[in-house]
Formats: structure tokens, sequence, C-alpha cells
């Protein structure tokens, strides 16, 4: 017979259990395609670093939000002079590092002069250039002069290579970085899996999420079963392969198709010939049928481009047009460059699908006008290397997801290898201007000269498709950035 206490006890734990179960989950694992080759942001070009460490781990003086915006982080606030160059910062009080050290005014100091150091490491070394003086006025304000007033100034902090970092731990940044956000590393099983927590004592809104493991699958028949199955509950970049259809139909699933700053681009040497020749690359412009190459390479998703911007943006010019597909005009402008037979080449493909896929595609485009592009496959280390760094390369296909970056085409050790006076003296007019009106008119002209002179071969805008656990909030429907923001995600209760 059952006594009382009995009965209390057996309700005290149905009731305890039933609490739990109704509590939010606080755990959640991440699907990524590309496992990075390091974790600093400061010092290299993958996207993989910042989709895991961008505004998780490590923040910066500003940041980029959901729709693109910049909005303030480090920097509670700042002011600008009436000319324009110079910026004064007011960071945040009772800010420390994941090792406990505090965060000061010394620290955006440092990590500007390393950024624009001329042994830096940096990436994008160009977004510090416009950099004359860092100065620190006092533990929580810092000011930045210009050399010239820079219309995208703020913007350009935001980057994930712009982050802060600890002159005590920028040195090994790389396999155990240590940053002021609201979580913290906590391990990385090279080819498996990145684990972060939630940090103690964050300065700002805590994060609703205590672990977050980004798991590295990279391709479709391994990343749907694991998200049907609820291992994985959330791909924001999915690779679904030819499974985009069954995933909308599972209710459990929410699939959002989104956009992303990622021009994705048939890359030309510049300077190493044929490539250094318009005609040459005009033809392969030509040579090139942009919905074939959608449907393949990107599920039929991605949006048409004709130069290096991305459509979502107000300054966006339509410049599709300017090379139609046509096989028999690519043809004549390889005979008018004097290469009527055709010539041999490689094509080096990064591991993303997009370019695996896409360059199966585009191999084959540039055989009907005689071009024989051998396929030259390149785990993502080997292409950084010898693509973007070393320039050993004659073509290659990538996906650029840095936001408004046409300014690459303007940087002479960029590996384009493109040079262009007109095209330069518009950005130099950018750089100095913060009218938006002027900005979008240059932005304009920008994209004109590109789109004429082909110095890539523009394919499309890369489509966002994330896929997530239906009870998942707060993850971002578009890149405006390389990240995977997750500070305000949560599970619904």
């Amino acid at each position: 017979m059952k006594t009382w206490k009995t009965i209390l006890a057996a309700a005290a734990i149905a009731l305890a259990t039933s609490t739990a179960a109704m509590a939010a989950r606080t755990d959640l694992v991440v699907g990524v395609v590309l496992e990075p080759p390091h974790l600093d942001p400061t010092a290299g070009a993958a996207a993989a670093i910042d989709e895991v460490v961008y505004a998780n781990v490590f923040e910066g003086l500003t940041r980029v939000g959901p729709k693109g915006e910049v909005l303030p982080d480090l920097a509670e606030s700042w002011t600008v002079s009436d000319d324009g160059k110079v910026y004064t910062f007011k960071l945040h009080s009772g800010v420390k590092f994941h090792d406990g050290s505090d965060f000061s005014a010394d620290d955006v100091k440092f990590s500007l002069d390393r950024a624009r150091a001329e042994d830096s490491t940096n990436a994008q070394k160009a977004l510090f250039e416009a950099i004359d003086t860092v100065e620190v006025v006092d533990p929580t304000t810092v000011k930045v002069t210009l050399k010239q007033p820079q219309g995208a100034f703020l913007y350009n902090m935001a980057w994930g290579d712009a982050v802060i970092v600890s002159p005590k731990s920028a040195d090994t940044n790389k396999e155990k970085p240590i940053g002021t956000g609201p979580f913290k590393f906590d391990s990385w099983a090279r080819g498996a899996a990145i684990k972060l927590v939630k940090a103690d004592n964050y300065w700002g809104a805590p994060a609703a999420l205590d672990k977050v493991e980004f798991r590295i699958i990279p391709d479709a028949s391994a990343a749907v079963p694991a998200l049907l199955s609820g291992d994985v509950q959330a791909f924001p970049n999915m690779p679904v392969g030819d499974s985009l259809s069954q995933l909308q139909s599972d209710p459990r699933l929410k699939v959002v198709i989104g956009s992303t700053e990622g021009e994705t681009i048939l890359a030309m040497n510049n300077k190493k010939p044929p490539f250094d020749n318009l005609k040459v690359r005009q033809a392969i412009s030509h040579a090139l049928d942009r919905k074939a190459i959608i449907d393949g390479a990107s599920n039929g998703l991605g949006t048409p481009i004709g130069s290096h911007f991305a459509p979502h943006n107000p300054a966006y010019i339509d410049l599709t047009g300017t090379y139609p597909h046509d096989v028999q005009k690519a043809k004549e402008l390889l005979k008018e460059a004097g290469l009527e037979n055709g010539f041999k080449t490689t094509l080096k493909l990064p591991p993303p699908p997009y370019a695996r896929d896409g360059g199966q595609i585009i191999a084959s485009e540039l055989r009907e006008i005689g071009i024989d592009a051998e396929i030259v496959p390149l785990e993502w280390a080997d292409w950084l290397k010898q693509v973007f760094t070393d320039k050993d390369y004659d073509m290659t296909i990538v996906s650029h997801t840095e936001p408004n970056d046409i300014d690459i085409y303007a940087r002479k050790d960029y590996y384009f290898n493109y040079d262009n006076a007109a095209f330069d003296k518009v950005i130099d007019e950018l750089n100095l201007t913060s009218d938006e009106a002027r900005r979008r008119e240059l932005y304009g002209e920008a994209q004109k000269i590109l789109a004429q002179d082909a110095p890539v071969g523009f394919l499309f805008e890369l489509p966002k498709i994330g896929v997530w656990d239906a009870n998942l909030e707060g993850m971002w429907d578009n890149s405006p950035i390389q990240a995977n923001d997750l500070t305000k995600v949560k599970w619904a209760e």
C-alpha cells in the first residue's frame, strides 16, 4: 500500500521531470561545410574562420547586424570630426578577455597598429590603409585619425579582420582563440568539430546557449541525414544536393533561402598569358552559360551577376547582358586573339560544391570554344596557398563572401593580378566620399568598368540555404557578412 509520503515523492519527481522537459534547451550543434585552417580572423582569408568566431568569440569596435547595418560593439559610441578624419570611440567599461585579462583602449591601439603594420599577415590589410594614428586617450577612449576621410571606415571596422585581440594571446589565437565575445573556445577535434561554451561574466547580454558545437560536414550525403535525425539542429549554409524539396516538406525543419555577399566568379590570372589579353577574357565570358552553371552549381537558386556586386545592394546595376552566352562570338574573339585553335589551361577548384560542380560545367562550356581546361581539385588550405597567396594558377572558381568588396580589384598584390587605372581612380574617390548619393554613383561606375574589362567571369550571387530545427529562434536568414552569429539564438520555450 502506497503511503502519502511515497505518493508525494513520486509527484515531486514527476513535476521536476516535467519542468525539465519544458525548459528550453541550451545546447546546439551547427553544421558547417568547411573546416577553417585556423581560428584567427585577423590572420587568414578563409570565410570558414569568421563562420565560427565572428561575434561569437571575437568582437570589434563595431559589428555588422543581420540586415547589413553597422552597430556598436566594443565601442558603445563615437564622434566624428567635422573634416571626417578623426573618430573618437568611447569603449564599454568592465570588459574582459576570456583569459581574465582586462580589455582597454590599449588593446584597440595594439590591434589596429598590428593589422596595418608592414609585417602584418592580415588578409584585408587594405581596410586599415587610411589610418594615420591610433591614440589612447584614457582606458575607455581611443582616437583614430585618418589620412583622409573614408566613407566606409565604420563598416570596415566591423569586418572580422578588424576584431580586437589582446597582446597576450595574439600569437596563439590560431589554435586557441581568446576574445571578448559571449562564447569562449573550448576544444577543436581536427576534421570533426569545434566546440564553444558560454563565456563567464560576459560584459553584454549573455547568450542563451550554454554549449555550441560546429560540426564539419562537407557534403549533402552526410548533412541531410544528420539534420533529419536531429544529430545536427542547424545548417546555416546547407549543402542540400537534391534534397531541397524533401527538407522543405518536413514540418520539423525550417528552410530559409536568403541572400549572401558571395559573388561567385571564374577568376583568371590577368598577368599570365593568354589571360592578359582582353579578347581572351571576353571570349571566356561569352562562353559561360550562367543559367546552366546556376542550375548545376546552386540548385538553380543563385542570382546571375555581370559584375562584382550583390543584387540586393541599392547601388547594384544589372550588367548580365554585357557578355551574353554566345559560343560563336567567343570563337571569333579567340581567333582575333590569335588563338583560333584554342589552348590548354588549368582550373584549380577548392572544395565547396559550387566550385567543384560549377567547374565541371564550365570546363565543358570552355571545350565548346576550344579551351581545354584541366580540372585540379584542391583542399582549402592548398587553394589558399597556391591560388590566393602564391598566385600559382590559371583559372579558379570561388565565392567572395566579404561585404562590399568591389575594391579588391584595385589591390595590386591581389591574386587576380588585375590593373586598371580608371578603376583605381573610381575606388580612390569612393574611399574619400561619405555622401551616399555620390557613393552610389561611384559604385555604378566601378561595376561598369569591371563588366566591360572582364578581369574574371562573373557567374552568380551565392544563395544562402539555411535549414534548422523549427523550434530554433534567432538564426540569420541572410548573410550580410560571412558569419554564423549565435548571440541571439535560443530554443523556443
